[in-house]
């Protein structure tokens, strides 16, 4: 989403833009496109680091590249000499290059280490399916997975771990597969898909990371400066939708199992796109994975930030690492 994410952002005009999720640098690039642009990129996966020192090169001194998470990006910046900037924009989940590389865990379709670990360290997802008692992890599954099998899918997978430990992303579909059966022609998704999202997610505190960063962007963001989000499942896209809502002086509509929001007497964000911009037809055909894509942006006022407020925003309190 290049081109709707670059409009959103407004960088047309030049400034200090920041791109918190770095992966490959797709973003990066077409900021910098205008001369009269600077970034602060950012990414927690060393591997995306090394990668983008040929980009660093290219494009020194307007590119700086930080090993970091991006719920951090306010004092990253702030640690360079910068007070505000004039955008930030978030790409969130796993990247296709994480996806791609088999070693790293991330998807059922490769075999390789049960990792899951942007970072390359901390918990990984071997740690948890091999210790979390049974009840947590179909609470993690069937929340952060939105999986209705959660509960037959954990005892699948205690109950393979009693013969051996889970070692590898296809041990792990095995196990899941005990519960619901191989993938049929019909099925549109695998069925592990959800439980490889859920750990994943977990793994890497990936829904406090989201709203961290939200809220770190609303104190780092200069008047009419543009927060720039895109989503790929619900989850996220749902914190996202929320936060802005709150931001922008509107009750938002929920869940029942939600606290109530009351609208604020001066708005932080203001939104010209109330709904999510999604994928262009000619993109959605060539690219298969921003079929899912939905794209949020608001734009910065003068008003204070608000209190960071993580309930409001429908962040799910279970399964977080």
């Amino acid at each position: 989403m290049l081109p709707e994410v670059l409009a959103a952002l407004d960088c047309a005009k030049g400034g200090v833009f920041i791109d918190a999720t770095f992966g490959a640098g797709g973003y990066t690039r077409g900021i910098l496109a205008n001369s009269k642009t600077e970034v602060i990129a950012i990414d927690r996966d060393p591997s995306a680091i090394s990668a983008g020192q040929k980009l660093v090169d290219e494009f020194s001194p307007r590119l700086k590249l930080v090993q970091g998470r991006f719920s951090d990006l306010a004092s990253i910046a702030q640690d360079l000499g910068l007070a505000k900037v004039s955008g930030v924009v978030l790409d969130i989940g796993v990247s296709s290059m994480q996806l791609d590389e088999g070693a790293r865990g991330f998807s059922f379709n490769k075999d390789g280490p049960l990792d899951m670990r942007m970072a390359q360290s901390g918990l990984s997802a071997r740690d948890v399916v091999n210790t979390y008692e049974q009840d947590e992890l179909a609470n993690i599954i069937f929340i952060l997975g939105e999986e209705p099998r959660s509960r037959a899918i954990a005892r699948a997978i205690v109950k393979a771990r009693t013969e051996a430990p889970l070692q590898t992303t296809l041990d792990l579909v095995k196990a899941v597969e005990r519960a619901t059966g191989p993938q049929r022609a019909k099925d549109r998704t695998h069925p592990a898909t959800r439980t490889f999202q859920a750990l994943r997610i977990h793994v890497n505190s990936e829904l406090d990371e989201l709203a961290q960063a939200l809220c770190a962007s609303e104190d780092i963001l200069d008047e009419s400066g543009r927060l720039v989000v895109v989503t790929f499942h619900s989850l996220e896209d749902r914190i996202v939708k929320r936060f802005f809502t709150t931001r922008a002086g509107r009750v938002p509509t929920g869940s029942r199992h939600l606290p109530e929001v009351q609208a604020g007497d001066l708005p932080s964000f203001t939104q010209s796109e109330k709904g999510a911009i999604a994928a262009s037809e000619t993109e959605a055909h060539s690219n298969p994975r921003s079929r899912s894509a939905k794209l949020r942006f608001g734009v910065r006022t003068s008003a204070p930030s608000q209190a960071p407020d993580f309930a409001a925003m429908g962040l799910p309190s279970v399964g977080r690492a």
